[in-house]
């Protein structure tokens, strides 16, 4: 019985970060340069939920699909890019060095 407990928590935890993916890891798993890789763009999310909001994420998420759009926002002039484009990289940074 202990046995069916332990088995059932762990499908759950291998299993409930694909259910709660967010943007990011949305966007990344349809994207040709993860090719799919599901525990990569995880990774990715949770980075992305510890440094950036929901609104943050969707902009960024909007990266995988047109990168010439991400060109665009860090060459603007508005503030609001500027500070949207130093957590975008400050993100990047960390999710590099976490999800290596």
């Amino acid at each position: 019985m202990l046995n069916r407990i332990v088995i059932a928590a762990a499908a759950f935890m291998m299993t409930a970060p694909l259910a709660v993916a967010g943007p990011i890891a949305s966007a990344c798993v349809r994207s040709d340069r993860a090719r799919g890789n599901a525990p990569l763009c995880g990774c990715i999310q949770q980075v992305a939920n510890q440094t950036l909001s929901r609104s943050d994420q969707r902009r960024a998420a909007s990266f995988f699909r047109d990168p010439h759009q991400a060109q665009e926002v860090r060459m603007s002039k508005s503030d609001r890019d500027n500070a949207f484009w130093a957590r975008y990289k400050r993100f990047a940074s960390r999710a590099e060095a976490y999800c290596r």
